[in-house]
């Protein structure tokens, strides 16, 4: 069997169909406390479709107030990544205890076994999941779907601005509110390249690029699929009225800044509250490498505190 797309060191994908995906160091689930404030444990989602998640839930002695919801999609170009890797384990934990919100990661179906828009569908079915089980689910007691949050990292930013969009335009799920959305170094892309991406230098990192999208998109699409470039969008006027408040997580070395930096303009261009924050020496998604990091501690303290402000 011969290798016919590989992203070295993370992925490869062999002329049988097999696939082939790097293995980081995992994290377990933890059903007791942790020294770092919180406990989690995995579900199901939907079984059928072999869609699960983890729940971290922070501890908060002496306190019965209900907390918000975060619903949190992971990296990878909709190609890698999982909600057990110990980066994302760790930086949600911690950021369940430092935002005093229920955390749900979600592990979606990975292309290119399964391709977009199978990724959106799966991580809106985790909205459903939670309106069904916030009266069964003993660490959804107090949960307040009045205030439930979508974030994510890389592919994941990109899910959680197509999970809004099928919210608004499905009009389901009515007592999950979604309240805003928190991307961090989100993944887009179009058949135009920007400035950036004509560069020399960036020549591997828009090769990468390019592959990762062959490998999500539907069969026959382009990169001006509505779900790669947010312009394409089949969304009205009054539609966007209804978007939810956005804070936009760019890093300075990254290279898809610049596509985070557009996200957020086309946004406030259609009347949507939007905010831009830059961590200025930081890499693509350093609070999955470096969970523990200054850096990162700053940026669970700015999600903390954009999820309280509503």
């Amino acid at each position: 069997m011969s290798i016919v797309a590989e992203v070295p060191s993370f992925l490869q994908v062999l002329s049988s169909g097999l696939v082939k995906r790097f293995e980081p160091e995992i994290s377990p689930v933890s059903n007791e406390s942790s020294a770092h404030g919180y406990k989690s444990k995995d579900v199901m989602i939907d079984s059928t479709k072999s869609i699960s998640g983890r729940m971290f839930l922070p501890d908060t002695p002496g306190s019965s107030s209900h907390l918000p919801v975060l619903v949190y999609f992971h990296g990878g170009g909709f190609c890698i990544g999982s909600t057990t890797w110990l980066g994302y384990h760790t930086f949600l934990g911690d950021l369940a205890v430092a935002s005093q919100t229920i955390v749900l990661s979600v592990d979606y179906r990975l292309a290119p076994e399964n391709r977009l828009p199978i990724a959106y569908d799966d991580c809106y079915s985790s909205l459903e999941w939670l309106s069904n089980q916030v009266s069964s689910e003993p660490w959804l007691e107090r949960a307040d779907l009045s205030r439930v949050f979508l974030s994510g990292d890389s592919a994941g930013g990109n899910i959680a601005h197509n999970v809004a969009l099928k919210v608004i335009q499905e009009k389901t799920y009515d007592h999950v509110k979604i309240r805003g959305l928190l991307p961090i170094h989100p993944y887009f892309g179009s058949e135009e390249r920007t400035e950036k991406e004509r560069e020399g230098e960036a020549a591997g990192y828009v090769a990468m690029n390019d592959l990762l999208w062959k490998l999500s998109l539907p069969q026959g699409s382009n990169r001006d699929y509505s779900g790669c470039n947010f312009e394409r969008a089949a969304i009205s006027r009054a539609e966007w009225g209804h978007f939810p408040a956005v804070v936009v997580y760019v890093a300075g070395l990254d290279f898809l800044k610049e596509r985070g930096v557009m996200y957020a303009g086309f946004l406030e261009k259609k009347g949507v509250e939007v905010k831009l924050v830059e961590a200025e020496d930081q890499s693509h998604v350093y609070h999955v490498y470096h969970p523990q990091s200054e850096a990162t501690h700053l940026l669970q303290k700015q999600m903390s505190e954009f999820i309280h402000s509503f």
